[in-house]
């Protein structure tokens, strides 16, 4: 899928399945970065009930996951032996996942990992999403930094004066002085 698209897909069955509450979603390495944020995922049965699978997760490579439907429930309302099933393997893959660790004495716990790089990608702060969003601070930060030169009409008189200019004052941007011309670029 592109970047910020969603996918319509329609699937027909000869039978009725009744009420749907699991799916699965298999995902397979089409090119060398094909990750995929699957946010949700919606069915509408024949009959017009409409089922939301809320995911929410980073699929790579090639993988498999199970999404419950979305209606919350505790634990003691799965009669199902499939949800109650799905419920403990989701449980022991957590318990695996976030195994904890004592840093230092008095300190609090954290995990168990050697690296971030360890870590599954959907717990990660990734490096293109790093670069991303610190491409944008910068972005920020140059466009803000630059708008003090822009919004001057006069020269400063003090250095105190000139810091004022490259921050925020009261929550608001400094406005552009209406006497002023505009910047001849």
């Amino acid at each position: 899928f592109p970047p910020l698209q969603e996918k319509s897909l329609s699937v027909h069955c000869k039978q009725d399945l009744g009420p749907i509450v699991l799916i699965r979603l298999h995902k397979w390495r089409l090119f060398m970065e094909d990750a995929w944020f699957c946010k949700d995922v919606r069915v509408t049965a024949p009959n017009g009930t409409l089922y939301r699978f809320p995911c929410y997760q980073w699929l790579e490579g090639v993988t498999t996951v199970e999404v419950r439907e979305g209606s919350g429930k505790r634990l003691v309302d799965d009669e199902l032996q499939i949800l109650k099933e799905h419920r403990r393997r989701e449980l022991a893959a957590r318990q695996e996942a976030y195994q904890w660790k004592n840093f230092a004495q008095g300190w609090p716990r954290c995990l168990n990992v050697g690296s971030i790089l360890e870590l599954d990608s959907n717990i990660q702060f990734s490096f293109v999403r790093a670069t991303n969003f610190t491409g944008f601070l910068i972005f920020q930060g140059a466009s803000h930094f630059l708008s003090g030169y822009q919004l001057r009409c006069t020269s400063w008189n003090s250095l105190d004066e000139m810091r004022t200019i490259f921050s925020r004052t009261q929550g608001r941007d400094i406005g552009r002085c209406l006497v002023c011309p505009p910047p001849p670029f």
